[in-house]
Formats: C-alpha cells, structure tokens, sequence
C-alpha cells in the first residue's frame, strides 16, 4: 500500500475520504479496497456510506 502520511492526509481534500473528519481515505485504490476491509469497525449507516462511496469512486472492487 502506498504510504499516506500524516502531512499527505491532511492535504487531501474532503472527497478523497469515505467519511466526514477525514475517516476512510479512498484517494486510490489500496486505500479504497482497506477501507471496505475495515468497515467492520463503523456504524451500520457508516458502513453503508462507506461502501457507496468507495464502489463510486472504484466500481467493482470488493462488491458483496
């Protein structure tokens, strides 16, 4: 996975994440595919967020 640090993440503009705050970058793909591996740790409705977004964003990566 490409490193994003701390500096780069907080570069990135709003749409370059799942979830508001800065949760869940999906600014590329290896991003995009952690965040539905990692969604177990959100809420229902994030979850749900999450998975619209990053199958937007990389149509056809990780459909369940």
């Amino acid at each position: 996975m490409t490193r994003l640090t701390t500096e780069r993440r907080r570069e990135l503009p709003e749409q370059e994440f799942a979830l508001p705050g800065g949760h869940y970058p999906i600014n590329d793909l290896e991003h995009g595919r952690k965040a539905l591996q990692l969604d177990h740790n959100a809420t229902p409705a994030e979850r749900k967020v999450i998975e619209a977004k990053v199958h937007a964003k990389y149509p056809g990566i990780g459909k369940r």
